[in-house]
């Protein structure tokens, strides 16, 4: 039997779930719900049928999971305690500083009602938060440190468009190459978050629009931009159709630590991703944890959970004899 999956929200990130569908044999597209009018969206899976958002919760006994594809900034902080009320969800909030709060009200509205929840699925939040917790464990004498990029930061992008005044924007994280060689050779060096980071931000702005307020509002926007350096460039829609339509990702979680009775040994762990779409690859980890999410909720384990609590096996389609047979 395959697990039936809703999408709330079909821009870059719910087409990439569609897409981690088609790889995955015991998931399976039930439907696509928009804010849009459902007959101008067209999605690529034949079985499945788009409706109003409007329309989810009459859907609640269709969908075993529902997938939330929308934005940190102010869609999911609403959408996912909302609709942890009806239906077993995941979604990708990536506003690192407000993950405990959203945890509390999304786990509330899960345990009331008998649902599991998974938030902050991605590669950050996600994949590196494990890293780093796995690094932490084996060297608990050591320091961390975290790059992103080059490349497009979905959840910052999508803060900047909000402005209003801006049609489009595209914002790129740029680490510092001066840092990341300081730790990759294990110097150790106290950084600043200004000092491990840039940011560039594209903008097509509206006509009239003031650019000078939106440039400012940017720089200064809480937990996206005020702690960083950050590049603010104006350009039309066709400059950015031509040089910014892709959506590049990838950075480095590190970890160096000593081991030893008189900690003489130096060690670095390093793990690294290089996305050339970000989008399909975030969506890629939500698919497994959908699987995770189901499995969950179908042993009674209610409530929100974070990539933290969920043991590796839950994430893949094969059995528990076959992973210890080829993967242990």
């Amino acid at each position: 039997m395959s697990i039936r999956i809703g999408i709330l929200g079909y821009g870059n990130l719910g087409r990439g779930v569609e897409c981690a569908i088609k790889h995955n044999p015991d998931l399976e597209l039930k439907a696509v719900f928009t804010r849009r009018d459902p007959a101008s969206v067209k999605i690529l899976t034949e079985t499945a049928k788009v409706y109003h958002v409007d329309e989810a919760v009459k859907m609640k006994e269709d969908i075993d999971v529902m997938i939330l594809c929308g934005g940190s900034a102010t869609d999911l902080p609403v959408q996912t305690p909302e609709y942890a009320k009806y239906f077993n969800v995941v979604d990708s909030f990536d506003t690192h500083a407000k993950i405990p709060e959203h945890f509390a009200a999304v786990d509330k509205a899960a345990k009331e009602n008998g649902k599991t929840a998974l938030i902050s699925a991605g590669w950050d939040p996600g994949m590196f938060s494990l890293n780093r917790l796995y690094a932490n464990a084996i060297m608990p004498e050591g320091k961390d440190y975290t790059f992103w990029g080059k490349g497009v930061s979905q959840g910052h992008s999508d803060a900047v468009r909000r402005i209003k005044g801006v049609i489009d924007a595209r914002q790129y994280t740029i680490p510092v190459e001066k840092a990341l060689e300081a730790v990759r050779n294990g110097e150790n060096p106290e950084l600043t978050t200004r000092e491990k980071h840039t940011r560039e931000v594209f903008v097509v702005a509206a006509e009239g629009a003031d650019k000078a307020k939106i440039e400012n509002e940017i720089k200064t926007m809480p937990n996206y931009f005020d702690e960083y350096d950050t590049t603010v460039h104006f350009i039309t829609e066709e400059e950015m159709k031509k040089d910014h339509a892709g959506l590049p990702h990838g950075g480095f979680v590190i970890r160096t630590g000593k081991t030893g009775w008189n900690d003489e040994h130096n060690h670095v762990i390093e793990y690294s991703l290089k996305l050339d779409s970000n989008p399909e690859f975030t969506s890629s980890v939500i698919a497994a944890y959908a699987r995770a999410v189901y499995r969950l909720n179908k042993e009674g384990q209610t409530g929100c959970k974070t990539v933290f609590d969920i043991a590796p096996a839950y994430l893949s389609a094969q059995s528990p004899e076959e992973l210890r047979a080829h993967m242990l």
